[in-house]
């Protein structure tokens, strides 16, 4: 019995010193500390480029730099990151992705998906959104925390495939654990910001997810048996938020914001 109220004991004190809110005010648990999370990132990255080829056309790159930068000069990163790194992969698949340590990642596949600037700006405002939103550390919290062990740091170390799938390594890299949908509808709620902030219009988020839907034929599962937001469901998200995303768009333009970014 004293056992048991000494281990609760420790475990009270211990959340209560990782107790953070999101960015959008969501209680949660954070055990693991940003040092971590960017070692973690970048050996994660490092890996991916030694086993992807890397689109080196100087077009793609600058383009896909232009829309980093700016989604990058206006958002607030508290991670200790200094500089971030963008590469391009030569990648046919539709993705895109970031990881803690300042590190995104674009494949050639999204480009003709992404259509315009502002469509590439949703998906990269999206993907940064989960860093800073440090959904990656609380997956891993969250595992230690039903393990009942701090095992999953560890094994950073030894950059393990469960620990660069939680913080978004990617399928190919290891067991890619998705984000739920609160971390996807978080996501894409900051990422409107992000990018509306930076010159881009908000309304070009929902064009891409009708892009992505006409992509996919109708192919995905269920909402329910999904931990993605459905298409229609994150478009009804995003068509709700756009009115204030609107006007942080219209304050950027009245401020000079305009990236220029084109392919």
């Amino acid at each position: 019995m004293k056992n048991l109220q000494l281990i609760s004991l420790i475990l009270f004190i211990l959340f209560s010193m990782a107790c953070a809110s999101s960015p959008t005010g969501r209680s949660r648990i954070l055990l693991v500390k940003d040092p971590e999370m960017n070692k973690m990132g970048e050996d994660a990255f490092k890996e991916m480029k030694a086993a992807t080829p890397i689109e080196t056309g100087s077009r793609e790159n600058a383009y896909v730099k232009c829309i980093a930068n700016a989604i990058l000069k206006v958002v607030q990163d508290d991670t200790g990151v200094q500089a971030w790194e963008v590469v391009v992969f030569k990648d046919n698949t539709a993705n895109a992705f970031a990881l803690p340590g300042g590190k995104i990642g674009v494949h050639t596949g999204i480009l003709p998906v992404a259509k315009t600037s502002g469509q590439l700006a949703a998906v990269m405002g999206h993907e940064v959104a989960h860093v800073l939103a440090r959904h990656g550390a609380e997956r891993i919290s969250d595992s230690q925390i039903v393990n009942k062990g701090m095992g999953a740091v560890g094994a950073a170390s030894g950059n393990n495939a469960a620990v660069m799938g939680a913080i978004g390594a990617g399928a190919k890299f290891g067991v890619m654990l998705p984000f739920s949908r609160k971390h996807e509808s978080e996501a894409d709620i900051l990422g409107l910001e992000y990018m509306a902030k930076a010159g881009f219009d908000p309304k070009e988020s929902v064009e891409l997810w009708k892009n992505m839907a006409a992509m996919s034929g109708g192919s995905k599962p269920m909402e329910i048996m999904s931990t993605h937001p459905s298409d229609e469901t994150r478009m009804k998200q995003l068509n709700e938020k756009i009115p204030d995303a609107d006007k942080l768009y219209k304050e950027a333009i009245a401020n000079g914001k305009n990236p220029g970014c084109s392919l």
